[in-house]
Order: structure tokens, then sequence, then C-alpha cells
């Protein structure tokens, strides 16, 4: 088995069954993750309905885990519409957060996940069902003509702080994850946001792919972050648009990453995050079992 610090990421469900994949079927990816060598893997929770369906199911899932001697360190809790303009919608999100920290503490994880606040864009429909929010999703999204920034910053500290009061309530931190065409996905944009909701468990995500992408100097953005990273999300990128390649099929110098890593004295948890239909990544198995191999190999074991 590989080293517990090395994540198969739920990206690795995604690219195989779609998104969201079907939340009933979560011991068979737990099954398929472990077959493949993980020891440690994420499991997440997509808005509502595929939320509650691992809620109905999570004794059965945390039975799995146990069973085939998995951990779990992180649950993604995937809750766009925390940022809505709408009181209402904020406080029925923040249940539904509140579900998700229940299953994250019963899955034994050390925090919960989710991107970055959605600035309150208003669709055609509802929220578009995507993992990212790029610019053909983004074009159709616009903001109400009456609201006022000052109001929605408020509500989104507001918000941001009561969750990170939630997760604390069950022993949990809470992590931003960056990803194009959200708040608080840059270094800069985190620490501004960090430094407004005042929470020591707020913390942040390094997701090498989606911050090359946007021109966030990766071993800057480690030595500023140091002190608010204790998970990643591994990936490579070619650079020009939003991807998430294997592990050499980029453009990232790891070299240099890994080497400030050590410089920093990381010893979080590395989640590896290959895959997605914006990715060619032909044979998905091999790319996550070669990067494991590799980060066991020449960073783990060093």
């Amino acid at each position: 088995m590989f080293h517990e610090r090395i994540v198969c990421a739920y990206l690795y469900s995604i690219t195989k069954y779609g998104y969201p994949p079907k939340a009933e079927l979560t011991e068979r990816y737990l099954e398929e993750m472990q077959s493949l060598g993980f020891s440690s893997v994420e499991l997440e929770g997509i808005r509502e309905e595929h939320l509650m369906t691992v809620y109905e199911y999570r004794h059965r899932i945390a039975d799995k885990i146990k069973k085939l001697g998995l951990a779990v360190p992180y649950f993604c809790v995937v809750l766009p519409g925390l940022s809505s303009l709408d009181e209402r919608e904020r406080e029925k999100q923040l249940a539904l957060f509140e579900r998700g920290c229940e299953i994250a503490q019963l899955f034994g994880a050390r925090g919960v996940l989710d991107n970055a606040p959605l600035p309150p864009y208003q669709f055609p429909a509802d929220i578009p069902v995507v993992r990212h929010y790029n610019e053909e999703v983004l074009t159709s999204a616009f903001l109400p003509h009456d609201v006022r920034w000052e109001n929605i910053w408020a509500a989104l500290v507001e918000t941001y702080a009561h969750a990170c009061d939630i997760a604390a309530k069950y022993g949990l931190s809470y992590h931003m994850h960056p990803a194009e065409g959200l708040l608080a996905s840059s270094t800069d944009a985190y620490l501004y946001f960090h430094d407004a909701v005042k929470r020591d468990n707020l913390r942040f995500t390094l997701d090498t792919a989606n911050q090359f992408v946007i021109r966030d100097n990766l071993s800057l953005s480690i030595m500023r972050l140091k002190d608010h990273v204790d998970y990643i999300h591994i990936s490579d990128n070619g650079g020009k648009k939003v991807e998430h390649l294997a592990i050499g099929d980029g453009r990232i110098r790891w070299d240099i990453f890994f080497e400030t890593l050590n410089r920093v004295g990381f010893k979080g948890h590395l989640g590896l995050d290959i895959g997605g239909d914006e990715s060619a990544v032909p044979d998905l198995d091999g790319a996550y079992l070669a990067a494991a191999e590799w980060l066991q190999r020449e960073y783990l074991n060093t």
C-alpha cells in the first residue's frame, strides 16, 4: 500500500463515472481506490441531493472504510449556495454543511473541504452543476444591479465564519479549494479572506494545476501559506487552460515545488487529483499508480 500521506482524490471516481458520481455506489469507489494501493482516500458530498444520499448511507460507508483499512483525511462538502444573496438560502446551506461535518467526523476526517466562495452570480437557471466555473460557464452569469459589494462581502464573511464555527464543533478544519472564477482562489485573495473571517480553522488547499494556470507562483504560494496549508491537490498543467494532467505531462517544475515543500517543513497530505473531462488522461489507473509511486519514491522516501 502507498504511504498514508498520499491520497486518492475523489476526482478519480468523478472521471470514471461522471459528475457527480452516484453517491449510493460509494462503497464501490472505496474498493476501487483501495485496489490501486491507496490507504488514504478523499470522498465528497456534492450539493443537497448527493450530500444527503451520502448522509443516508453514512454508516454503511463508514463500515466499509473500516473494513478496507482506509483513512479519509478530508471530506469535501460542495455547497456553492453558501455565497447566495438570499439569507434563507444561506441558512439552508449551513444546515447542509453541518450534515457534511457529521459525515466527516464519522469517517474520521481531519477537515472538510469546499471550493472557495462563488461570487453571488445569477444564472438563467440554477447554479450550473459543474466542477469549474470557467469562462464559458460564466458568460451567462451576472450580478444583480441592486446589490452593493459591501453587503456581499459582509454576508460572505459572516457565513463562512459561521461555517468555520460549525466545523470546529465537530473537531474539523475548513479548507478553501482554489479554482477559476471563484473568490479567495489565489494566495493574496485567500489571505485577505482569512484576515476577514478571523477563524484559525479556516485553511487553504493548495492546488498545483489550478494555481499554475492562473499564474499564482507555486513556490511563493507555499512559502506564504506554510501556516495555512495541510492538504495539497497534486496534478500537472500546461499553463494555458484548466486541466489536471498526469505528473510530467505539463509544465510544472516539480523539483522546485518539492524542494520548497521540504524547505518549509510540510508534513500534510498530498491528494492525487488527476483527470476530469477537461483533461487528456487516456490511462487513468496508470496515471494514478505512476504518480503515487513517483511521490513515494522521490519525495516521501527522501
